[in-house]
């Protein structure tokens, strides 16, 4: 393989799979969610995991591809199947899932190639799903000894995460970015504050964090950096799902840091496409740039 090919701005690891809802089977996975919207956003992500050897891993290969996701650094399994969860949607458009355990990629192994693909990007996207099988968690723990800013979108998904494993990931991460239950739980194992800023600056301090940013749903999203908090209210849409809203914020703020835009520039184009992505189902809707604009055009219109 060539350094070209090498030269990827962003490395996503851990989890792909299929989600499966009442109405419908969508390829998911955090990891591929965020290079989805990079993608879209013309930045040139890739993909680290593992498929199963059957028509599932195939197929999701295949529709993964026809996203213009980078899978050459796709695993395949010749025992256990490819990943599946089961989504369901609360009467407040919350969504709950069910995991299958162990699947293909619970075993992400190691190899050498990783290095320079890991060494040459720009950022590092990882969570902690992909720690609930030692075999992945050891492969991650090779690649963030080799990145250069690692952003970790912690991903609490009971029961599989520890209080240890969360801390070692803290400890090896530069960019944090959770939502509101999990800076109230994570924050609490330290120090309990009233007000959300406390609640990242503690975690800025106490794991030597560089930014950490907080999503708080309809209610937009708080980042803190250096000094700093920069706040976005958000934008109100009328929801479908929050499949995925998560991810495509993630995507859309380190798409802005890649451009060197301002703090507040880039929490608000990640505010309107989170907005964007929970208007319309599963995590990975088509879009376009104009799209993006029109949700806060729509916002500033007052409609």
């Amino acid at each position: 393989m060539s350094q070209i090919e090498y030269r990827h701005q962003v490395v996503c690891f851990g989890e792909v799979l299929w989600d499966i809802m009442p109405e419908a089977k969508l390829p998911g996975g955090a990891p591929m969610n965020v290079a989805y919207h990079l993608t879209r956003l013309g930045k040139n992500p890739v993909v680290i995991s593992r498929v199963g050897n059957d028509e599932p891993g195939k197929e999701l290969s295949e529709a993964f591809a026809q996203m213009g996701i980078n899978t050459s650094f796709f695993q395949k399994d010749r025992l256990w199947p490819t990943g599946t969860v089961y989504a369901h949607t609360g009467e407040h458009n919350e969504m709950t899932y069910d995991i299958v355990t162990p699947v293909a990629w619970d075993f992400i192994r190691w190899r050498q190639r990783y290095t320079p693909l890991v060494q040459n990007a720009e950022y590092f996207v990882f969570g902690s799903l992909s720690t609930r099988n030692r075999h992945s968690k050891n492969t991650l723990f090779k690649c963030l000894d080799a990145a250069q800013t690692r952003v970790l979108d912690i991903n609490l998904r009971p029961p599989f995460y520890s209080k240890r494993t969360v801390e070692e990931l803290l400890q090896k991460a530069d960019v944090l970015k959770l939502n509101l239950a999990e800076l109230e739980l994570i924050s609490g194992w330290f120090k309990h504050y009233e007000k959300d800023e406390d609640k990242l600056a503690l975690l800025k301090d106490e794991f030597g964090l560089k930014t950490v940013i907080v999503t708080k749903g309809g209610d937009g999203a708080l980042l803190h950096t250096g000094d700093a908090f920069y706040y976005h209210a958000g934008y109100k849409v009328k929801v479908a799902d929050t499949i995925g809203s998560g991810d495509s914020f993630l995507a859309a703020i380190l798409s802005k840091f890649m451009e060197r835009a301002p703090p507040e520039e880039a929490l608000e184009f990640a505010c309107a496409l989170g907005a964007l992505t929970a208007s319309r189902h599963g995590g990975c809707p088509v879009y376009t740039m104009a799209d993006i604009q029109a949700v806060t055009t729509a916002e500033q219109n007052g409609c």
